[in-house]
């Protein structure tokens, strides 16, 4: 990334603009020139590559596991990566991690120095594999784990997808039958007395658009965007979230969302080589707070000596299927493969879920703008109806 730096240098303010992973890593290159931080500013430019000068862990997570298992050392693939780089910032992040790793810190470290690119459970997964020389092998499992997650949340965001697009059309729909559709039908009964009540409103309805149809669309138009606003600030998320988990059966599905994270972080953690409490404690910022504070509790319990199998029960962080695999990876000395396959249970389990609730909403949805579609043209063509059923 490109700062407009400002640094004091003699006792004089002098300006410049540096290459740097992050604010630490900018720190330390003025330091090293004898400089001081003042102030910086991130540039922001715009780019036609639509993001991918961004630098891109998981495309560097795969390439560096095909140098690895191709015989490179670490330092060579990463010099191999740098040199194939043709964007900005992919090279100062490799950049900066092959000065670490000239310097003799281990990857873990030049890692947790760019906290803004990699998360804890990444650099946990590489400190693990430091251990047991098998970096390649915990980045493979650190893969496959992105991978899993990323397929629930994609299934998460298409089956909303769908009843978007419906609402979207539905609201365009009803906005042209409101200003333009009833407007010139209630031209029909502008002459007539004696109008139904139906007549009356849509009548009501069609002088006032004609009156202040500009104001009231600029009106409605300004609210929805006051409504998308927000819905993205995050005091009004917060509240919508608490109310959108407290529906029926979906504090389940969010329980269950959340254990399918945590078996998998925990099953990847205990494979790379993490003792069981170390991994619990890593895992545990996945979880929603409830659960959380259940499972500090539970991690008492088994540094105290009892077994995962009977303490996560007690603390209502297993279903039914992982307890019973638990148990099982215990006594046969794979606890992590079993945990891993109480992950593919919960998975199984919210994919069912989903699935139910996308063929339950989606005809639900389209019941309901129908619904609202077809009242207003039933009150378009009522006041005639009941006009021919005076005339007879």
């Amino acid at each position: 990334m490109r700062y407009q730096v400002k640094a004091l240098s003699a006792g004089q303010l002098r300006e410049m603009t540096l290459d740097a992973a992050n604010v630490d890593d900018l720190r330390a290159r003025l330091l090293e020139q004898g400089l001081q931080l003042v102030s910086c500013k991130a540039e922001r430019t715009f780019s036609l590559s639509l993001g991918k000068s961004e630098f891109q862990v998981s495309l560097f997570t795969q390439e560096l596991i095909a140098l690895l298992e191709a015989g490179l050392t670490l330092v060579e693939a990463m010099e191999t990566l740098k040199e194939k780089s043709s964007h900005d910032q992919n090279r100062t992040v490799l950049t900066t991690m092959i000065e670490g790793l000239y310097q003799g810190l281990p990857l873990s470290k030049v890692l947790a120095q760019m906290p803004n690119l990699f998360p804890p459970l990444y650099i946990a997964s590489v400190g693990s594999a430091e251990k047991t020389g098998h970096l390649a092998d915990a980045l493979k499992r650190y893969h496959h784990y992105e991978t899993r997650l990323s397929a629930v949340k994609k299934k998460v965001v298409a089956s909303l997808v769908y009843p978007m697009v419906v609402i979207g059309i539905g609201g365009s729909i009803m906005l042209f039958l409101l200003f333009y559709v009833i407007p010139k039908f209630s031209q029909i009964y502008a002459s007539m007395k004696n109008l139904p009540f139906a007549a009356q409103m849509m009548l009501w309805w069609g002088d006032l658009v004609h009156q202040h149809g500009q104001a009231i669309f600029l009106l409605i138009i300004t609210s929805l965007i006051a409504i998308v606003m927000a819905f993205r600030t995050q005091a009004i998320q917060t509240i919508l979230l608490t109310l959108f988990w407290k529906l029926p059966r979906l504090e389940e599905y969010r329980r269950l969302f959340a254990l399918t994270r945590f078996y998998r972080t925990v099953g990847l953690l205990l494979s790379g080589g993490l003792n069981l409490v170390a991994a619990l404690e890593l895992a545990a910022q996945l979880l929603p707070n409830t659960m959380r504070f259940a499972l500090s509790q539970a991690i008492i319990d088994i540094k105290s000596g009892q077994q995962l199998s009977n303490t996560l029960p007690k603390y209502n962080l297993t279903t039914p299927v992982s307890e019973r695999l638990l148990r099982v990876g215990e006594q046969s000395g794979e606890l992590a493969t079993m945990i891993e396959r109480a992950a593919q249970f919960c998975d199984e389990e919210l994919d069912r879920a989903i699935e139910m609730f996308t063929r339950l909403f989606e005809p639900i949805l389209m019941l309901l703008i129908g619904i609202l579609i077809g009242g207003i043209v039933f009150l378009l063509y009522m006041p005639i109806f009941e006009l021919a059923g005076n005339m007879q």
